[in-house]
């Protein structure tokens, strides 16, 4: 059922007046919330719960408002864990904007499905990376669904690929906002032991307006928050090395409004043409195991990494840190 017919004063599928109170008259779904149908668990979670089991650690990557680099986000955080030689998968539950084939570089790439389910693509040897991208005839295709058909196909990526015998991350790049696809992934990840969100903004009260209400989304559905990253936080010149504020903090930024609301800041990434270039050319933006075989080499090329790389890097540890120590 679509989100317009909804009556406004729906008493909610769990409550004992569903289907009786005066709201619910001409609602489509009327009867089987009278019937108590509608109510009961979807056998689904219990069978995601199970796949689940062999994922450490599930973590939801969440925007209040598009555009402020939650997809790039996801996908240097996985690379930059593989890196740092962990098992980790990455999930696209962003139906209509699949972007995750196109930052891993593995366009034209196929899912491939066994007895054991669905094989995700692997961009590296510890990287597993599913899409609907990947179900596409064509990149250019548009995907125009209800949300049942996207909540549908989001129940069938959790409960039917096969991650490997054990992954360390399992990181869920969800679409900005607060709908159908965040109720889906919370409401079929309800047993399965999800660690939290990172919640994504940029420094400017524009963004950080959706954000205070992406927090408070979290809250209601119980979903832990793990921590904010302010992302373009500043540009800074490849040839001076002078910051610039691109988008001005004008009410004090995220980490203002996370003390505000008793929310983790996990820090800043400033804007940097190399990530921008990496995130286009399905390219680590961080030195990891699979740039630098030799621990000498790879040690002394974080040693002489950028000012945004050491952001990242920063970053990446803390939620480690924050994970670890749940």
């Amino acid at each position: 059922m679509a989100d317009a017919d909804v009556p406004e004063a729906c008493p909610g599928t769990a409550s004992e007046s569903a289907g009786k109170a005066s709201a619910c008259a001409g609602c489509p779904m009327q009867k089987m919330c009278a019937s108590g149908e509608a109510a009961k668990p979807d056998p689904a979670v219990a069978v995601i719960a199970e796949r689940m089991k062999a994922v450490k650690h599930k973590v939801l990557v969440l925007s209040g408002k598009g555009g402020v680099g939650k997809s790039s986000f996801s996908a240097q955080l996985s690379l930059g864990l593989a890196g740092m030689d962990q098992q980790v998968g990455l999930l696209d539950i962003d139906i209509c904007g699949p972007s995750q084939p196109k930052m891993m570089g593995v366009e034209g790439e196929q899912v491939h499905q066994s007895s054991l389910g669905w094989s995700p693509v692997y961009p590296v040897d510890n990287l597993g990376v599913i899409s609907i991208g990947f179900l596409l005839n064509n990149a250019d295709e548009a995907v125009i669904w209800r949300g049942p058909k996207k909540n549908g196909m989001i129940k069938q990526f959790l409960k039917d690929v096969h991650w490997g015998d054990e992954l360390d991350y399992l990181v869920v790049d969800c679409p900005p906002g607060t709908s159908d696809e965040h109720l889906s992934a919370t409401q079929y990840l309800a047993d399965a032991s999800v660690d939290g969100a990172v919640i994504l903004t940029t420094p400017q009260e524009l963004s950080l307006l959706d954000v205070r209400k992406e927090i408070n989304f979290c809250r209601k559905v119980g979903l832990n928050i793990l921590g904010v990253v302010e992302n373009m936080s500043g540009f800074v010149c490849p040839k001076c090395s002078t910051e610039t504020p691109i988008f001005p903090p004008t009410t004090g930024g995220a980490e203002k409004m996370c003390s505000e609301m008793g929310v983790k800041f996990l820090g800043k990434l400033p804007l940097d043409v190399e990530l921008m270039k990496c995130c286009e050319e399905g390219r680590a933006y961080l030195s990891g195991i699979h740039s630098h075989d030799d621990p000498a080499l790879l040690s002394a090329a974080i040693a002489e990494e950028s000012r945004g790389q050491q952001a990242l890097r920063a970053i990446v540890n803390n939620l480690r840190t924050t994970l670890e120590s749940a």
